[in-house]
């Protein structure tokens, strides 16, 4: 037979049976079976017969049935919508009360403070390093939360959870070992329950392969015989000759070829540009038929057209070519360049038929854009050498069945792919949160990965497991979720346009062939027309039904990582807009970051923790009872105040606690109030007086008479305090605050997260610009990337350079006021509005000032002292 009738399907077959062990008995929701895979069948049959009422669920992914039913293990995890999420909750609930007996946990838990400490946790944990995803939360980090805010026994829920490291940290709470080198104080040791779910079903299933019962040694056992099956059948594609000997590839250097822009000759970038000796990379040099200079920049790729026997016609793709292969001989390595051998395996291999191979077909899509634009690229298996993608391929037919095995395969394929970058240094790696492939990549050989990745899935064993639900969901309707059902939310949800997660995900998806729906995908897309409405009705959606789920009383905590103002003020209004009471900001460093993070001085090192709470069932009846709505805003702003942290460190000082001020208590009052509906019940001075009446103030704080007395106390011990930051709700204000942080020079990633601790949503109609821009506008940049305060000549010039910019802009909102049946215009920035009105009065242009005066929101006009005055003496003189 020749190498060109091959198919995957007439490889040897042997059956792959694992070596009979007799079962114990299982219970599983009441239910008893002789073994874990009676059970999965069972309950298998009961999801297919489930899957037409799921299918009308938001978010149901794409897939065929049998790809769905293969790829869960029920009723613990599913690929879809997860129906038995009510039942474990009430056998759950029925566990608490045996806990309570045992003296292991309190019928009467509440938590009044927050955790309001910075957390700062590494990744280096084989938990977290077992299979790659595009974002995750360190497990330990949340433990931190999870401990403060439930006791053994709560059921922790998390609606984006991604590769589910908080059911992890849920469970890991029952472990003594681990709880105790985090040296919280007054930590509750025991189990937390974790249901976790997510759009994406590549994220659900990594999430249940870390979360579910899991014996080590049976996965290394089944993995190994695999490995040994499949290189029986392919091992020969990884071969080449060395002095008349057979070694191993471990990886073989591909490289882009060119086409010279005088001659018109093809160019083999490797050839011209890679000096292995001197150890470099030429940004140019001289073509080898021509001698004129060439680099990629002035250079077009060539193009190869060849037939596809998956897609079953002709494609065209950019030319890539073998140049060096990396092999072990004998225990050694060693190096050499492609010779014929290595053509002729490489021929052979591209005439096997792969016509019962599954592919899929990219859409365009942000991240998309660049494989297909710069290399053809059309379809997923595309991605990948053939030889790759046949052992990979064969691997996963054995696989089928068993999720660990599943997401052993899954968690190989990044690697694998033409992603895989080469580098002098031999470190390789891809470029996260793109597909971007490179002009030199490495195809690497999948059994050294194999073997790796077998290591570091039994490295994820722990005691706990168990203990947790997996769902395919969207997080904006979860019917199997009953309402206050949930003792505490984490979640670490997407933030705007930061990571396209469904576009990224299609590599680990194709394979599974279980697709995520991207319908109800909270993000920002162009090409999916989401815009950062879209993305904040989604999650407006979301956190209603975050809202709904968790009981009365009980805690949110949000980890947030995004730069934009907009997206940050879009998560708070939506979270205020559902009912939770926003209480604190803190600090997440997850310490090692991305390259960007690493590298650049404008990435973000630290995340922010957006904490909240759900008011309890006596606020709310109160609200619901009272005829007089100002008689009950007193006592909200009582729960309140007992939610706040009473005392916060910095070094040796007290720092001020910005949510006890009267501006931050009076913001969150008037939310509460018009998100419920009820009338603004009192002006802020109002406000103040009666909070002066019925509460104690220290420091331009306010608190409860029991917190003042624990304040007070807390602070003697003490040596200094840090007094309130100033607030940022306007761009001047920014500067203020920038101009006092400034005093000694930052980066910009040093700078970030505090500015969005303290920044406070702008007046309605204001715009408040990017911390970037107002850098750029009013600071200097050294060489190093350190923002300082400029000097006395400088600030001069940046002003009037300031000044001009903002004419600008105000003479584009007098042209946009002054077309015909021109509206209100909803965002105007403050300051450009200030300088215009002063400019236009300078230059007794008083209808300029009537005219925008009518065109922006009248409420700003109305409210600003300085915008009023103006219009008010052009009203007259006109």
């Amino acid at each position: 037979m020749s190498s060109k009738d091959i198919s995957p399907r007439l490889f040897l077959d042997d059956e792959f049976e694992e070596t009979k062990i007799v079962p114990d008995k299982v219970v599983c929701l009441g239910m008893e079976f002789p073994s874990e895979d009676a059970r999965r069948e069972y309950f298998r049959a009961e999801l297919r017969k489930k899957l037409p009422e799921l299918k009308q669920i938001e978010g149901f992914p794409i897939g065929e049935d049998d790809d769905i039913i293969n790829l869960s293990d029920p009723p613990y995890y599913t690929a879809c919508p997860n129906p038995w999420l009510n039942d474990f909750i009430e056998e759950w609930e029925r566990e608490k009360v045996q806990l309570e007996k045992e003296g292991k946990r309190k019928k009467s838990f509440k938590v009044n403070e927050p955790y309001a400490s910075d957390v700062s946790e590494g990744k280096n944990n084989p938990i977290y390093m077992a299979h790659a995803y595009h974002t995750k939360v360190p497990h330990p980090a949340i433990m931190r939360y999870i401990l403060h805010y439930t006791q053994p026994g709560d059921i922790v829920f998390d609606g984006f959870c991604g590769t589910g490291m908080t059911s992890v940290a849920a469970q890991l709470c029952g472990s003594e070992n681990d709880v105790k080198a985090l040296k919280e104080e007054n930590a509750q040791i025991g189990v937390r329950h974790g249901i976790c779910s997510d759009l994406s079903p590549i994220a659900s299933l990594i999430a249940a392969t870390y979360n579910l019962k899991f014996d080590p040694k049976v996965f290394e056992r089944k993995a190994l015989r695999i490995l040994e099956q499949v290189e029986k059948e392919l091992g020969w594609m990884y071969e080449t000759e060395v002095d008349g000997k057979k070694a191993q590839i471990n990886y073989t250097i591909w490289s882009d070829v060119f086409v010279c822009p005088s001659c018109g000759n093809e160019i083999v970038l490797w050839d011209e540009a890679v000096d292995l000796d001197k150890e470099i990379m030429k940004d140019s040099f001289p073509c080898p038929h021509c001698g004129n200079t060439c680099s990629k920049k002035n250079m077009e790729k060539a193009w190869e057209t060849s037939f596809d026997s998956l897609l079953n016609k002709t494609v065209t793709l950019n030319k890539k070519v073998p140049v060096r292969v990396n092999y072990t001989l004998s225990g050694k390595r060693g190096e050499k360049d492609v010779d014929s051998y290595d053509i002729d395996l490489i021929r052979k291999i591209e005439n096997i038929n792969l016509s019962e191979i599954s592919t899929y077909k990219l859409q365009e899509g942000y991240n998309t854009a660049q494989p297909i634009r710069s290399n053809g690229i059309t379809h997923t298996h595309q991605f990948y050498t053939k030889r790759n993608f046949i052992y990979l391929n064969r691997i996963y037919e054995l696989c089928k069945g068993d999720i660990f095995l599943q997401n052993w395969v899954t968690s190989t394929l990044q690697r694998t792919t033409k992603c895989y970058k080469f580098t002098l240094d031999r470190k390789f790696g891809i470029l996260t949160g793109t597909l971007y492939i490179p002009s030199l990549n490495v195809e690497l050989n999948p059994i050294n990965i194999f073997n790796r990745k077998i290591k570091d899935f039994k490295s994820t064993s722990y005691l706990e497991r168990g203990n947790s639900l997996i769902s395919v969901n969207s997080a904006t309707f979860i019917p199997d979720l009953k309402s206050s059902s949930i003792d505490y939310i984490f979640t670490d949800p997407p933030f705007g346009g930061n990571i396209m997660y469904s576009e990224l995900s299609l590599i680990w998806e194709s394979k599974i062939k279980v697709i995520t729906n991207n319908r109800e995908e909270a993000i920002i897309n162009n090409v999916q027309h989401k815009t950062l409405f879209e993305y904040q009705t989604l999650m407006n959606q979301s956190f209603k039904e975050y809202y709904r789920v968790l009981k009365p009383g009980k805690w949110l905590t949000i980890e947030f990582s995004n730069t934009s103002a907009a997206v940050w003020n879009s998560i708070q209004n939506a979270l205020q807009g559902v009912g939770f009471v926003v209480v604190n900001v803190a600090a997440l460093d997850k310490k090692q970051g991305s390259f960007k993070a690493v590298t650049t001085t404008t990435a973000v090192k630290q995340d922010l923790v957006i904490t909240c709470y759900k008011p309890s069932d006596a606020i709310i009846e109160k609200f619901e009872k009272s005829e007089d709505k100002a008689q009950t805003a007193m006592d909200f702003i009582e729960e309140l105040l007992v939610h706040l942290p009473v005392h916060l460190s910095k070094g040796e000082s007290t720092t001020a606690v910005i949510e006890r001020s009267p501006k931050i208590l009076f913001d969150r009052l008037i939310s509460y109030y018009v998100q419920k509906g009820y009338a603004i019940p009192m002006d802020a001075q109002e406000f103040q007086k009666q909070l002066r009446e019925r509460f104690i103030e220290r420091d331009g704080m306010f608190f409860t008479a029991s917190q003042a007395i624990e304040y007070e106390q807390k602070k003697e011990k003490c040596s200094g305090f840090v007094p309130m930051a100033l607030f940022i709700s306007s761009e001047a204000e920014g500067i203020e605050w920038l101009k006092r942080e400034l005093q000694n020079p930052q980066t910009y990633s040093d700078l970030q997260p505090e500015w969005m601790k303290n920044m406070l949503p702008p007046k309605k109609g204001d715009v408040l610009p990017e911390l970037m821009s107002i850098l750029e506008e009013n600071f200097i940049k050294d060489e190093e990337g350190n923002w300082r305060n400029p000097d006395p000549e400088k600030a001069a010039d940046l002003e009037i350079i300031r000044n001009r910019r903002m004419m600008k802009e105000f003479n584009m909102y007098l042209e946009q006021a002054q077309k015909p049946k021109a509206k209100r215009m909803k965002d105007t920035r403050l300051e450009v509005l200030r300088y215009g009105f002063k400019e236009c009065y300078k230059q007794k242009d008083y209808q300029a000032i009537v005219t925008v005066g009518d065109h922006i929101l009248e409420s700003l006009l109305q409210e600003d002292e300085v915008l009023l005055q103006y219009y008010d003496i052009a009203s007259s003189r006109i």
